[in-house]
């Protein structure tokens, strides 16, 4: 049987080997990228933020490289690695609002063995270089630089030359424009609750202003009545799939006349709105439901009326000789009714509002 020492020994000898192969082996850098808040999609509308996490071992202390690089986009900056060997940047809001639609593409850079970067960006000469020879590589910004796709592949024959020791990690993600839509609204009944939704290519968490306003609606001043029928709020974009996400609004009618609406949805902080309509009609349960006011002033000039109340006189009993004259029939054209063109004129009226 084996001494206790000689135990001792041997596993020594196994933490020793074990620690060995550790330190030999080389660190490597993962990432995952997360568009807004949603981690299923590579697509963000301009104006979200692009989160860049992932795991980097070794724990490199100089931290990590990332290269950004797109259509007339290129940027370099670093990123400490925590405790626990996770790393997260984010591309901010207000510059991805200033990209140009299309492709973008990330690349971490691990500093590995020898703890520094040995491909870096000269910012004095917009030029890429290689630390240890002094040599540039290739333009990476300003006059004569290369773009997109070429200066992604150029970075990464550079990175990955068998005299460099760093090594990376690559993904790629996609701009767009920012777009909403609302689902078919059909007519509704006064009193009718139902939901207006749609999808948008904003993040989620975005907000979204909705607002339902009647066609009639005229401000007025603050000594009138108002007539406003409608209602509005704000709503958070919903993680949706496959990059296309949703949001939604309740509505109550009950206050609602009835009316053409209008449904405007725009970005909070995004510029993008669309809009459409939808009707609100009497139900038919039988009950009343105020129209919207009609504003109609009608001046009416009734002629003077004599009333001549009839006189019976005697008339003495004499023959009078009148000559034989022929005189022409005329009939008076019997007057229209006030009451009749009044109707008409707001039939009229209801006709044009409502057609």
């Amino acid at each position: 049987m084996p001494s206790t020492q000689t135990l001792k020994n041997a596993s020594l000898l196994a933490c020793l080997l074990l620690l060995t192969i550790a330190i030999s082996i080389p660190g490597a850098a993962a990432i995952t990228l997360n568009p807004g808040s949603s981690a299923t999609t590579t697509t963000i509308s301009q104006g979200d933020p692009v989160y860049i996490e992932g795991i980097a071992t070794g724990h490199p202390q100089a931290g990590l490289q990332i290269w950004f690089i797109g259509y007339n986009f290129a940027k370099v900056t670093t990123v400490q690695v925590n405790e626990d060997n996770t790393y997260e940047y984010e591309l901010q809001k207000a510059e991805t609002a200033n990209l140009a639609p299309g492709q973008y593409f990330v690349l971490i850079q691990h500093p590995m063995m020898n703890g520094r970067f040995d491909v870096v960006y000269d910012a004095s000469s917009g030029s890429v270089v290689n630390v240890q020879t002094g040599k540039t590589i290739y333009k990476f910004t300003g006059s004569g630089s290369l773009q997109s796709t070429d200066s992604i592949t150029a970075l990464m024959n550079a990175i990955g030359s068998q005299n460099i020791d760093d090594t990376f990690a690559t993904v790629t993600f996609y701009v767009s424009q920012p777009t909403v839509t609302i689902n078919p609204i059909s007519d509704k009944q006064t009193g009718d609750t139902f939901t207006i939704n749609g999808t948008t290519s904003l993040a989620a968490g975005d907000e979204l202003m909705v607002e339902i306003t009647s066609s009639s609606y005229i401000p007025t001043s603050k000594t009138q009545p108002s007539g406003f029928s409608g209602a509005s709020s704000t709503v958070n974009v919903v993680a949706g799939s496959n990059g296309v996400n949703t949001w939604s609004f309740d509505v109550d009618t009950s206050s609602f006349t009835p009316d053409e609406y209008i449904v405007k949805v725009s970005g909070v902080l995004q510029d993008v709105t669309t809009s459409t309509t939808f009707n609100v009609v009497c139900n038919s349960t039988g009950d009343t439901c105020s129209l919207p006011a009609l504003t109609s002033t009608v001046a009416t000039t009734a002629p003077a009326v004599t009333n001549t109340a009839a006189t019976t006189t005697t008339i003495p009993d004499t023959t009078v000789s009148v000559p034989s004259t022929s005189i022409p029939v005329t009939t008076q054209r019997s007057p229209v009714p006030v009451a009749l063109c009044l109707g008409s004129i707001a039939a009229v009226l209801l006709v044009r509002r409502f057609a």
